[in-house]
């Protein structure tokens, strides 16, 4: 079944700066730029803020959208890009965490992993230090390779690659907390 497309009159109008097609376009996007930006975000208020000034920079940029890709990754695009320079600009420095003693990925994770809800994984990635955070959105998620990665965070591949290795064992003992506190406990037996 394809995908449903924001309509080209309705582009079209806002273009014109129509209101009721801006509010359209705002009512179409909206909801999934709320999850895109929540993705990289600490908190709601922040990912809303950051979905208000995709729809400015949106609203702004129409005029040059060629038409050529599609609109969702277009509008999608603005707002990665606006919450990588948003992560630029408050981060001091990549999160050190040491990860060394941590195991790899096992069935076991497999298995707690397949139980969680998308909505628990999502919780559970919102708990990663920034830097991880956003590597592992941006690889996993959203598409980007390492190269790509490093260039629009200002760091090199081997540390997009590191980043990534270790929020995804960060993860993974995290996945296996949620299901050693999520497991019910035995009851004993009474006889």
């Amino acid at each position: 079944m394809p995908q449903a497309t924001f309509s080209d009159h309705l582009l079209t109008a806002c273009r014109h700066g129509e209101p009721a097609a801006q509010e359209a376009l705002y009512a179409w996007f909206a909801p999934r730029l709320l999850a895109v930006c929540g993705r990289y975000c600490r908190s709601a208020a922040q990912a809303e803020d950051l979905v208000q000034e995709t729809f400015v920079r949106v609203f702004q940029l129409l005029p040059t959208f060629r038409g050529t890709g599609v609109l969702d990754a277009w509008v999608r695009r603005i707002a990665v890009t606006l919450c990588l320079d948003h992560y630029r600009a408050c981060a001091r420095h990549w999160y050190d965490v040491d990860l060394d003693h941590a195991a790899s990925l096992t069935s076991d994770d497999t298995d707690a992993l397949t139980q969680l809800s998308e909505q628990e994984l999502l919780d559970l990635i919102a708990r990663l230090p920034d830097g991880y955070r956003v590597v592992l959105n941006l690889y996993c998620i959203e598409g980007y390779s390492h190269a790509e990665i490093a260039a629009q965070l200002g760091i090199e591949e081997r540390t997009s690659s590191s980043q990534l290795s270790k929020a995804r064992r960060l993860l993974a003992q995290l996945v296996r907390r949620a299901d050693t506190v999520s497991r019910p406990r035995p009851q004993p037996l009474v006889i």
